[in-house]
């Protein structure tokens, strides 16, 4: 099932018409998606747009307001117990405590589940096997994300939440976490991940589910999403140029969506994509990249272009709660 629907309750993760109210300030309203066995779905949007409510709800932490969340069927908060086994959550805030070691920890958690992963085996994949020893606190920010990460995966979890797996991670790092999720989703498991670095989300997600001010946005892949921007490609050159004169030029629409990125509005073809070259040449102007496909960073800000600024931050997230 594609993200965005919601009809299918045999979905590993399910939500329907998801409302979270704090106060007098609405951080969901009608939010519905869903994520099938051997999918990745990414959860994108700008702070304060409803990621975490929505992920809160999603792992048990919190009752909706309105609507409904299904993990396995199941609800994740009044069936907690029932659902934990299944469940992998790698929160951004690692949930470790400082003076614990690598190892210990892992084997820590791998003491909560009936049919752990080995600890060794998880620490050598995650390149970990060399801090084996070394306190959380001690960790880099890379080495911090890949142990979390480590802790989601130990109980051969078949749904997946993974809260920004990349953020502050070396390019090495980036790899094995791409090639993780890449084996999760050949696994069958369900994944949802949520990262403001949308070139790596490109790179792992099947689906992108955007929120704007607690409200679904858009769902669909970056395709679809060009397809909705009538985009046929995009490309990096300096910023301000002549938007009219580049479309009167190659016979498409140009648009600047962020500084020095431009979306067109049709395929260009090779002949093209020679003239835009040439074209941006007279200019005395670079072609820094052609991208017949769209950028998903050049469309994700078209999609947000004249959007409300974002909600206030909802009440901190909860301490990650022990299986």
């Amino acid at each position: 099932m594609r993200a965005g629907a919601s009809d299918q309750p045999s979905a590993p993760i399910v939500a329907s018409g998801l409302g979270v109210t704090y106060g007098t300030t609405t951080a969901l309203s009608d939010v519905s998606f869903s994520v099938e066995a051997g999918e990745v779905v990414a959860l994108l949007g700008p702070n304060g747009a409803g990621k975490t409510s929505t992920l809160r709800c999603l792992e048990g932490y919190l009752t909706p307001t309105t609507g409904s969340a299904r993990i396995l069927g199941l609800d994740p908060m009044a069936d907690h117990a029932a659902v934990v086994p299944h469940l992998g959550i790698m929160l951004q805030g690692g949930g470790v405590y400082p003076a614990m070691r690598v190892a210990e920890t892992i084997r820590l958690f791998a003491a909560y589940y009936e049919n752990p992963r080995d600890p060794s085996e998880l620490m050598d994949l995650l390149g970990l096997s060399h801090v084996a020893t070394t306190p959380w606190r001690r960790l880099s920010g890379g080495e911090q994300q890949r142990l979390s990460l480590a802790l989601a995966l130990v109980g051969r979890p078949s749904v997946v939440m993974l809260d920004e797996p990349t953020a502050g991670v070396d390019p090495e790092g980036r790899v094995v976490i791409r090639t993780v999720v890449e084996s999760l989703r050949a696994s069958g498991a369900a994944v949802v991940l949520t990262s403001h670095e949308l070139s790596e989300v490109d790179a792992m997600a099947d689906r992108h589910v955007f929120l704007s001010a607690g409200r679904l946005l858009f769902a669909g892949t970056t395709a679809e999403l060009s397809a909705r921007h009538g985009s046929a490609g995009s490309f990096g050159s300096t910023p301000g140029l002549d938007a009219l004169l580049l479309a009167n030029r190659l016979g498409v629409s140009v648009n600047e969506v962020r500084p020095g990125h431009y979306l067109l509005g049709g395929a260009l073809g090779s002949d093209g994509v020679a003239l835009l070259s040439s074209t941006l040449a007279d200019l005395g102007a670079p072609l820094d990249r052609f991208n017949a496909s769209g950028d998903l960073t050049d469309l994700y800000h078209a999609l947000y272009a004249g959007e409300p600024a974002p909600l206030p931050a909802p009440e901190p997230r909860r301490r990650r709660r022990q299986p």
